[in-house]
């Protein structure tokens, strides 16, 4: 397999998972934003210029949600997802899907308007709003993890991969946790992890 990656992306959630799975992998890294990213060569895999994407020998395939349910379901062995049958099985699709459902529609308004623009275009109206819209987002968070450490069940899943790793980055942007303590210590077991720590180093 092979990993089309940029630090502080989405990708960190597929190198995560890898690393998990202890799966062998190529890494081909990016900067985010550069020319490279741009070039026909890989917009032929990725028509938006973005990452992550993956290549698995003939297959290739983008959106870090997609990559994730593609390697856990061919090389999982069952790992990180319940059972279909299962009481969690529900719920797993749901924490599954927050992240880019509620929490990234938000993050991404932020990061543009704090990041990405020159100060001479930034909007402090789109920050203000962006911000409580994020907090109130990471409050459903915090609210399912009032009696377990992880979003589904006893253990990690697939579903703490893709939202938990949009909460560490909603702490990285430096919203507020103060009144969301299950949310801040989720945050740091999540990235105490060797396999987050490794997947974050590429």
């Amino acid at each position: 397999m092979k990993l089309y990656y940029a630090p502080n992306s989405r990708a960190v959630r597929v190198a995560w998972v890898l690393e998990e799975l202890g799966l062998s992998y190529e890494v081909k890294k990016f900067e985010l934003g550069a020319r490279e990213m741009r070039e026909a060569s890989y917009l032929s895999k990725h028509p938006m210029g973005r990452v992550p994407t993956l290549e698995d020998g003939s297959i290739t395939l983008f959106e870090s949600g997609a990559i994730i349910q593609y390697i856990l379901a061919k090389y999982g062995n069952g790992r990180f997802v319940p059972d279909t049958q299962s009481a969690d099985f529900a719920s797993y699709l749901t924490w599954f899907h927050y992240a880019e459902g509620m929490i990234m529609p938000p993050m991404n308004t932020l990061v543009v308007e704090t990041i990405l623009l020159p100060p001479e275009r930034r909007t402090e109206i789109n920050v203000k709003r962006s911000t409580k819209l994020l907090g109130q987002m990471l409050t459903a968070v915090n609210t399912q993890l009032s009696d377990k450490a992880f979003l589904v069940g006893s253990e990690i899943s697939a579903a703490d991969f893709m939202t938990g790793h949009a909460v560490i980055t909603s702490r990285r942007l430096g919203i507020d946790m103060s009144a969301m303590p299950n949310l801040k210590s989720y945050a740091e077991r999540l990235s105490s992890r060797q396999a987050f720590a490794r997947a974050e180093l590429l």
